[in-house]
Parts: structure tokens; sequence; C-alpha cells
């Protein structure tokens, strides 16, 4: 489609500089000029600042334009907005795209005014332009509409600030600028319409402005107060120059103030990793490497623009369970303190450690505080990724001894005996003893199923009944399976995100080694944190930086299997598989007890895998009822990230307020029977809360496959 160009005689259209000056037409080019100039450079040296940054440009950047395509989608979309807030994605909506279309029909004014006005002024000898006629009327309709939509927006944004006061808008780092943000734009999008009412009366309120909805709405406003079309025209100047101020200053301060979230929050959406916490960076294999936070520069150029990319929204804080159990911990919190002190030391200040017990810039209990659930990576609408700096920073009191004396404890059973628990090893499969079948040893014989048990299925008494359940499960369905016994050790997952990565890298070469040397077609888990590790993190291990590291003693070649990878599957999407080609003879009506289920943060958030364990609970007949919180906006159990293992003061136990939740706010209420679980580590959080919430006479927790057991009426024998 060609737009014409026509002369500017009397045609339907408006003057750009109405009532200004050739000399003020020439200081509002120069101030526009200088506010440009001081935008790009402020930019140039935000970003100059994140390539001093550590690592990974090419993992983030490449294939550059699927990844700003996808970043466009999210970003235009407002996805993520909606996502846990209704209000807050609407409001969103109405200001990113109110403010797109007010950017972009000032730039085509500009281009109007500048590439074809003056120049056809030059060339031709008059004036010719396409901002006219249809074009003009067009222009103008769309504008005024979609400006209104960010006043409104604005206007749902202060309401929520200082009428209802939404407690995640306030927090430690609010400050003036987040206010003067706001009424900035509300000032730039009410400023623009009281000019265009000015102008409109001023100019005797031609018919074709009928268009321009709002302005001339302000326009009869402003008649009906008692301004004349002479006084329009007079105070139209001011009118137009204190906005244009206004609009040129904000230009100016973006990349200085909190406006750049504008940028950076899309530029953060562009180098995400979409397996971010589900793989956390490696680390080298030279010892004295910063495998830390030894001081700010330690951190990736990713990191730092995630700092700068936060936008204060709370989004993060109200969906952490730490934070609603009362530990010392705020997502929002950490990462604005990291951008604190960086730019606080870049102007100056003093340094510190960055994470201490005591004294450090993140204090080591907040970081001992986290679950490492991702609840705060699937709300944050900018693609924060949390887990990776506060792993960055586990690891550094990992390396400075500044570890919870429990953990301390874990990382010793696990060095000497291989386990947790700090068990013999050669009891690692004794949990099998009761079933009247032998299980098979995957080292000696081909199975199509090596199964990892894990080790609360191995060594603790309940969930004990578990392993016993699926084994049952697998033997009634006639499949080929085996275990390590006591080649298997502890997979790894939680002490990698309490910052013992050497000792990870140990497991992992043990359990590849291992594998290699069994045949099987596919591993399966019971532990959905097993179940991350191997699938998402196992492959990302180079294990050859290692080879020749005394403190690994492994020895092996290659990784997985000769694709670099092995087919990985939680157990229930297995025997999802199995009751789908009717291999246990489930009709779907065995059972009619009353549950819900609790979605694990390490199968769901963490992988995806929603529908498999409610498919096998609804296939032994019971009445699935849904918490308000569920599937990605599940609830953490509170066991992630070492919780199992420390003893944190809390408020509220997340295990005790996710059973309040099922029994409260579910729509079966108390009727709820039972609390079905797919984890071990959920299964021994939730019996704690169960017990010191006084929920023992009123749910029952159990797993999914105790109830599959239950309804092909073999449950017998999965007793001791």
């Amino acid at each position: 489609m060609t737009v014409p160009l026509v002369p500017l005689a009397q045609e339907t259209t408006r003057p750009t500089f109405w009532q200004i000056s050739h000399t003020g037409e020439a200081i509002f080019y120069y101030l526009a000029a200088l506010s440009t100039i001081v935008f790009a450079w402020g930019v140039y040296d935000r970003f100059a600042r994140y390539a001093q940054g550590d690592e990974d440009w090419f993992e983030r950047t490449n294939d550059l334009g699927r990844r700003v395509l996808e970043a466009t989608k999210i970003v235009a979309s407002n996805e993520k907005q909606f996502d846990r807030d209704l209000y807050a994605g609407v409001m969103h909506t109405f200001i990113l795209w109110g403010f797109l279309t007010l950017f972009i029909g000032t730039v085509i004014l500009a281009f109007d005014e500048w590439a074809v006005r003056k120049t056809t002024d030059i060339v031709l000898g008059n004036k010719q332009s396409f901002f006219v006629d249809e074009f003009y009327l067009a222009y103008s309709l769309v504008m005024d509409a979609l400006g209104l939509l960010f006043v409104v927006g604005i206007g749902m944004a202060l309401y929520r600030r200082y009428v209802v006061q939404n407690h995640r808008l306030w927090g430690k780092h609010t400050s003036a600028e987040d206010g003067l943000f706001v009424w900035t734009l509300f000032a730039l999008g009410v400023g623009g319409y009281v000019t265009e009412g000015v102008r409109i009366l001023g100019t005797g309120r031609p018919d074709f402005e009928s268009v321009s909805f709002v302005g001339l709405f302000v326009a009869d406003s402003f008649a009906a107060a008692g301004m004349s079309e002479s006084m329009a025209t007079a105070v139209y100047p001011l009118t137009w120059w204190s906005h244009a101020v206004l609009a040129l200053v904000f230009v100016a301060a973006i990349p200085y103030a909190k406006p750049f979230h504008m940028i950076s929050s899309f530029a953060n959406v562009v180098a995400r990793d979409e397996k971010a916490g589900k793989r956390l960076p490696g680390v080298p294999a030279d010892l004295d490497a910063d495998t830390g936070a030894e001081d700010i520069d330690s951190f990736s150029w990713k990191e730092i623009l995630d700092q700068d990319a936060c936008t204060k929204c709370g989004r993060c804080s109200s969906a952490c369970p730490a934070k609603a159990s009362g530990r010392p911990l705020d997502p929002r919190d950490v990462i604005l303190d990291l951008k604190q002190y960086r730019e606080n030391l870049d102007a100056g200040g003093d340094e510190k450690p960055i994470v201490a017990d005591g004294g450090g810039v993140v204090d080591a209990e907040t970081m001992e505080s986290c679950m490492s659930c991702m609840a705060c990576m699937d709300a944050c609408p900018v693609e924060i990724e949390h887990l990776n700096s506060f792993t960055r920073m586990n690891r550094e009191l990992t390396d400075t001894g500044e570890i919870d004396p429990n953990m301390q404890d874990v990382y010793q059973n696990v060095m000497q005996k291989g386990n947790t628990f700090g068990d013999p090893q050669r009891k690692r499969a004794d949990w099998a003893d009761p079933l009247d079948f032998e299980v098979t040893d995957a080292r000696e014989e081909e199975v199509e199923y090596l199964w990892y048990v894990g080790d609360y299925p191995s060594y603790d008494d309940r969930n004990k009944k578990v392993a016993r359940s699926l084994a049952t499960i697998l033997q009634e369905a006639d499949v080929s399976f085996g275990i390590l016994f006591d080649d298997e050790k502890y997979d790894g997952n939680d002490i990698r995100r309490t910052g013992e990565e050497f000792l990870y890298v140990e497991l992992a070469g043990h359990h590849v080694e291992s594998f290699e040397d069994c045949e099987f077609e596919t591993l399966v888990c019971t532990d959905p944190h097993s179940y991350n590790t191997f699938k998402n993190e196992y492959p990302e291990v180079d294990f050859e930086e290692f080879a020749d590291d005394p403190m690994m003693p492994f020895e092996f070649e290659g990784q997985w299997n000769e694709d670099g990878e092995i087919d990985v599957h939680h157990w229930t999407q297995v025997v999802e598989e199995l009751v789908e080609r009717n291999a246990l003879g489930l009709s779907g009506t065995e059972l009619d007890y009353t549950v819900t289920y609790h979605d694990p943060c390490h199968l769901g958030r963490y992988n995806d895998e929603y529908e498999a364990p409610r498919e096998l609970v609804q296939a032994t007949g019971c009445e699935l009822h849904e918490m308000p919180r569920n599937r990605a906006d599940s609830f953490c159990c509170g066991g992630g990230g070492g919780g199992l293992w420390m003893e944190l003061e809390e408020e509220t136990k997340p295990s005790e307020e996710r059973l309040r939740e099922a029994l409260n706010d579910t729509e079966a209420g108390a009727a709820v029977e039972k609390f079905v679980v797919a984890c071990p580590m959920c299964m021994t959080m939730y019996e704690d809360g169960r017990k010191t919430g006084g929920f023992e006479d009123e749910i029952e927790v159990v797993d999914v496959a105790e109830l599959i057991v239950e309804a092909l009426g073999v449950e017998d024998q999965i007793e001791a």
C-alpha cells in the first residue's frame, strides 16, 4: 500500500509546530538531539558494564533472531503478567500498548516532518506530506484510543499503589523514584490530551477533529469552563512546551533510572535460558577457580542484567513459600540488594562480602532459606533467573565453610557412605526384602527399565512403602525392571543447590559410570529431584574437565550413551503409559476416595509434568479436587534446597499451610480424605506437617503409587 503525498494547503491535517516560532522549533530540535545523545550514551554505558560480567555470552545470544521473535511474543502478549494476577495483566497491557502506540505515532510524525516535508520543500520547492486526509484521521483515532488506554492503565497502577496499597509493591527497596516514574507517565499521558484539547479549541474546533474524541472532549471541557479560542491560542505554547520538555527529560533519564527496565527487561527475556534453574551453571575443574560469589564481578553478565531488569513488582516475593513461612528470604530484595551494592561500588563505595553470616550484602541465613522451588522464576514477568544467582552465593558459603551444621552432616554422610542418611550402602535395597518376588540386579541382567530408587525410598521407613508399591506395580504390569543395589548413591540434586558442586560432580561421575555398565532402555526415577538432575543436569557435566583430578574417582568414556543422553522418566510417566495400554487392568472404578493432589516442584514447575500423576489418580476411581494453587502455581512443601535437612525458624511450616489449603480451600473442603503426593521428599515433609499442624485425624498423606496398589488389590504386599 502506498501512502500518497499531498501538497500542504487546506487539507485535513494539523501543523506540527502550531504557534511555535522558528526559534522555538530550533530550540526543540536542539533539546531533542541532546536528550537522544544522553539517552544513547546511558544505554551504551549500561551495556558496557554487562560486558565486565563473566561467561556465557554465546549460549545467551546464539540464534538471536529466534530469541528476539520469541521475546517479542512474550512481551507483546503480556502472558507472564496475566499469570496469577488478572488485574496486573490488564493494567500492564494497557500501559504497554498505549506507550508503544504513542511512541510509534511520535516517530511517524517526526518522519513526516523531517524526511518528507523538509525534503520535498528543498527538492520540489513546496512542502508535501502523507500526514493528511484519511491517514491523518486514522492516525488521530488510533492515537486517541490507545493513548486513552495508556492513561487508564496508569490510573489503574496509581489506584493499586496508593489506594489499595498492594503489599507486594511496597518493600525494602521502595523509593520516591518508583512513584515519580508512574506519575511522570501519567503526566505525559494527560499532558498530551491537554495539549491536544487546547489546540483543537484554539484552531476553531474543526469538524474533522471529531475523530480525536478524547482531545475533543478536553476542548469542550475547557470551553465549558470559560476558555475562549483566543485564550487557547495564547496558552497553547505553554502547554506544548511543558509537554515537550517533560517528554525529552523522560527520554534522557531512561538509562539512569527505573524506566531503563523498558530496555533491560526485553534484553533479559531475549537472553533467557529456557532451562534456567532446572539446569544450574557448571563450574570449571580448576579447584582454584572462582565458582562462587567472591565479589560482584563474579556474577555473569546475565546475572547483572537480571538485577537491572527487576521492576520491583514483587511477584517473586508474593509467590515465595520461604517468605510466606516467615523465613528471612525475599527474592526481590536479594536481587535488588546486589544491584544496590554494585551501584554503590561503581560510585566509590566500600567493598564487603557478597554473602556472609552477618556483614555481607546478603546474609547466609537468607540463602539457606531458599527452597529452590523456582516459584520466583515462574512468577517473574521479565525472566530473572534467581536460582542462578542464589546458587552462586550458596557455592560461596560452601567454599568458605559458612554452611548450616546440618548440611555439613549431610555432605559428610554422602562423602563417606554415598547417601544422605549415613547408613551402610549394603542396606540400600533392604526395603525390598518383604516383597514376595525378587527384584532384578540391573548390573547383571539386561532390563527394559533401570529404576533409580533414591535415598528416601531406600532408607526412610515411610517411603519404603512407596518403593515397595512401585515395585509391585511394575511386577503386576509384567515389565522388565531392575535396580543398582549398593552401586546406587545419592543423585546430588539438592546438595548441588545448596552449593556443593564438586561432590555433585563426583556423584554424577559415579552414576554415569554405573549406567554405562548396565543394559537398559529407560531410566526411571522415584524422586522428581533425581528425575530433574538426571534429565537436565547430568548431560551438561563435562567429565573430561575432571579426568585428571585425583579427587574424582571415576574413569569412563563419553557421557550417557553414544547420543550424549539417556531416556529419563519419572515413574508416573512410565506407569501412565502402562495404564493406557491396559497393562494393569484398572477400570477407573476401584476406589471412591475424595482426594487432592500436590504438584512437586521438580516434577511440575521444573519439568512441566502435571497430567501423568493426575491421570493415574483418576485411573483408580478417586474423585480429584484441585487446590487453588496447583500446577505451575503449586506451593512448595518446604523440603527443597536443603530444607529437608535444615532446621530453620518459621512462623508457619509450608507443609502445614498446604495441608490447611487442602482442607479449607478446595471445592470439596473438609471432605478431602487423602492428600496425594508423587515425591518422597514431599511425603516426608507432609507427614511431618500433618503431625505438627494437628491434621493427623483430618487427612491422610499417600503416594500415587499407594493408591494404585490399593486399586489393584495387592496392598498387603507392600507392608513390612
